[in-house]
């Protein structure tokens, strides 16, 4: 971390899909066809097009400054105190996410493999593995996605393969019988999980190497259609398979695992595929920790931001242990409050940023051309 790092456009993508997909694929489905039933898989077209639309705006940012980070170009167009304003609470929320994401580890091997092991034993070492890849750097994660990302897609798509014989087509229908208002409340919900937090790339984007600059945007672009096009699979896999009870199941990914059974030779992999998808969440939080430092050095102008992750990570440790350790607590955050606080925190100083970012553009091509 001491010297400048310096990635891909196609590694920067790969970070972006193992956020988005990560914990999302174990999480979303079932609450999401639980919230939007049948028509759950419209309500992630409808999330995704509102990510898009926030890509956009920060892949616009970095076209125009494309050496400073978010914290560089708030200062630039709007001051240092206003930038304190805008990102402290942005910083703060950092926090309590890296903690929720490691609460529904816990809260997973909980209720699947581990159900005798405390959270905290479980939750500590996370957060050592979690710390000790962020200070790792940004090129050394780039590297270990390429792996990581394929072994978590190849468990993925073998559940999706081995359940085929339990698919019921006729489970999909009918798609939105009571209307769509309840398509349009799980698109809220998962538009606030996961689509609205990968604003916090644009605190990463100038990591991408110069050269590739010009292709970062389609690359984006491709990681949130592989997202997505995954989420919409996976949703409809339960649905096929567990019908009515898809929304009620947690983990609906990891109930499919436990269903498949193949001629006596392959049955009850469901804790090594379990397995496989814990690694999603533990990278997610990686990403996350390390946005974290990158956030925390410029805002507080530090030389190098190593000696923070540790301290970090003991404060997002002692969060994880005593925020919302009931479930009923924790799917109320996720389901009500964590879109609306993502909306605030993340998505509102972005968006003002972005405005006065193309306001004074165009106010200097005015200029320029009454010139």
């Amino acid at each position: 971390m001491n010297k400048q790092e310096y990635i891909s456009s196609i590694q920067m993508s790969m970070l972006l899909l193992f956020f988005m997909t990560g914990s999302s694929i174990v999480i979303v489905p079932a609450p999401l066809t639980n919230l939007g039933g049948n028509g759950a898989w419209i309500s992630l077209i409808i999330a995704a097009v509102m990510g898009a639309l926030l890509l956009a705006g920060i892949l616009y940012l970095h076209r125009k400054s494309p050496e400073l980070s978010l914290i560089g170009q708030s200062r630039a167009l709007l001051g240092n105190t206003l930038t304190l304003i805008l990102l402290l609470p942005l910083t703060c929320v950092m926090f309590w996410n890296i903690a929720g994401i490691v609460i529904e580890i816990g809260t997973f091997f909980k209720n699947t493999m581990l159900k005798e092991t405390p959270t905290y034993a479980v939750n500590s070492l996370f957060f050592v593995t979690i710390a000790l890849t962020a200070l790792a750097g940004i090129e050394v994660m780039a590297r270990m996605a390429a792996v990581l990302l394929a072994l978590m897609f190849a468990f993925i798509v073998l559940i999706w393969l081995l359940v085929g014989s339990l698919y019921h087509p006729e489970y999909l229908l009918p798609v939105m019988p009571d209307g769509f208002g309840p398509i349009l409340n799980a698109a809220y919900v998962v538009y606030g999980f996961p689509y609205s937090e990968l604003v916090v790339f644009a605190v990463i984007l100038p990591f991408v190497r110069r050269k590739d600059n010009t292709k970062l945007g389609k690359h984006m672009y491709a990681a949130l259609i592989v997202n997505t096009s995954t989420l919409i699979l996976s949703v409809i896999s339960s649905i096929m398979v567990l019908g009515p009870l898809s929304g009620d199941l947690k983990y609906s990914l990891y109930q499919l695992a436990r269903l498949i059974y193949f001629q006596e030779l392959i049955e009850r992999i469901e804790s090594v595929i379990g397995f496989s998808l814990i690694v999603g969440f533990y990278f997610k939080a990686s990403i996350l920790l390390l946005i974290l430092m990158k956030l925390l050095k410029e805002l507080l102008k530090l030389d190098n931001e190593r000696y923070l992750v540790f301290p970090v990570s003991f404060i997002c440790l002692l969060l994880s242990v005593t925020t919302y350790t009931k479930e009923a607590e924790l799917e109320e955050l996720v389901n009500l409050s964590w879109p609306l606080i993502n909306n605030i925190t993340y998505v509102l100083p972005v968006l003002l940023i972005l405005i006065v970012a193309v306001i004074r553009s165009q106010f200097g091509k005015n200029k320029k051309q009454g010139m």
